[in-house]
């Protein structure tokens, strides 16, 4: 993966985006017709466990299979993929380049130069740059993301998927994948985020993810160790079940009677805790800032019955699941029932499978 060829790479053509959990893996192909969007095909396949550790896949025949596993359950021809690297693992900053220059030239001058941001040695990352406008400070200056990640993060990635026959066209950082499914969430948001400020909390199995937007652009992310994973650990420890087992009676619903009380009501309230900490560290990095306007929900711990009033009722926030299909068509290949029911965890997916469209882009 070389500059240009990696991060920021337009799309333009069908593709499945291919979301790599910790827990599972996750594929979805949308397509447009008219101003509407429709959702083709998806799939959910879990992962064994630890196949992916700390957003690294340690594992790659397993995840190659579970990927194979999507693409059959899915029933998609689409071979091109778009996938994301965990933001944790790859370094952004926005630099200043002189306005005039061709992509070519901007590419020499920022390998010449990108010593000086990234602390790795500059043939083991894999580089990519995004011109984002004119400088706020000068306008005779560009400001442009930067983003590297080591090479080897992105290549164990495209190996497992390629593995499962499907060709990687687009490598994203999850962060702004989270960022480009937000369209889809517009109309759940009050005035349509104009004007507010939105905290969406991805919560799945090991990682929460907050990214806070200020009139729908972002304005702060942060990735925190915490996660469902948790949740079934407290089951093992409550009832004495190996991990394994707990997870299969979370799916199940087998659980005894005191479940609720004894385990979930316990983890909801350190959810509400991640949270409202998550929060904290925002208001103190971004001092205008001193309110939210609402919590939307989203990853597979948005899946838990009333998690959204409970979470509301704590940190007396209005608070939402995210609905990212509900203003989309679904083919029935899609199966519209089995997607509901997994649709909070779908955002980075979608933000993913988007990127089939940035051609179409203004």
């Amino acid at each position: 993966m070389g500059i240009l060829q990696s991060l920021f790479r337009k799309g333009g053509q069908p593709l499945v985006g291919l979301d790599i959990s910790s827990s599972s893996v996750k594929l979805l192909e949308v397509s447009r017709k008219g101003d509407r969007f429709h959702v083709e095909a998806y799939a959910v396949e879990p992962l064994p466990a630890n196949a992916v550790t700390d957003k690294q896949i340690s594992d790659p025949n397993a995840v190659a299979e579970a990927i194979g596993r999507a693409i059959n359950r899915a029933g998609t021809r689409t071979r091109h993929a778009a996938i994301a690297v965990a933001g944790a693992s790859v370094i952004t900053k926005v630099i200043e380049m002189p306005s005039g220059m061709s992509d070519d030239d901007m590419e020499e001058q920022i390998r010449a130069e990108a010593d000086q941001f990234i602390p790795y040695p500059i043939d083991e990352v894999a580089l990519d740059f995004e011109i984002l406008g004119p400088s706020s400070k000068n306008p005779e200056v560009l400001d442009v993301m930067l983003a590297a990640c080591r090479r080897e993060q992105v290549e164990q990635r495209c190996d497992a998927v390629e593995a499962a026959g499907l060709k990687v066209t687009i490598v994203d950082i999850e962060a702004q994948a989270l960022e480009n499914a937000c369209q889809f969430i517009e109309h759940q948001m009050p005035d349509g985020g104009r004007q507010k400020t939105i905290a969406v909390v991805d919560m799945g199995a090991t990682t929460t993810s907050v990214l806070v937007m200020h009139d729908l652009r972002t304005v702060y992310t942060r990735d925190q160790a915490f996660g469902g994973r948790q949740l079934t650990e407290d089951v093992m420890r409550t009832y004495s079940m190996s991990f394994e087992e707990a997870a299969k009676a979370k799916r199940a619903g087998t659980l005894p009677e005191t479940y609720e009380t004894e385990v979930l009501a316990h983890f909801v309230a350190d959810m509400a805790q991640q949270i409202d900490r998550s929060l904290q560290f925002f208001f103190s990095a971004v001092t205008q800032y001193s309110s939210i306007d609402q919590i939307i929900l989203a990853g597979g711990c948005a899946h838990i019955p009333g998690v959204d009033t409970q979470i509301q009722e704590r940190l007396q926030i209005p608070t939402v699941i995210a609905k990212p299909f509900s203003k989309m068509s679904v083919s029935s290949k899609a199966k519209p029932a089995n997607l509901a029911k997994d649709e909070a965890s779908l955002l980075i997916a979608c933000g993913l499978a988007f990127r089939a469209f940035d051609e179409e882009k203004p």
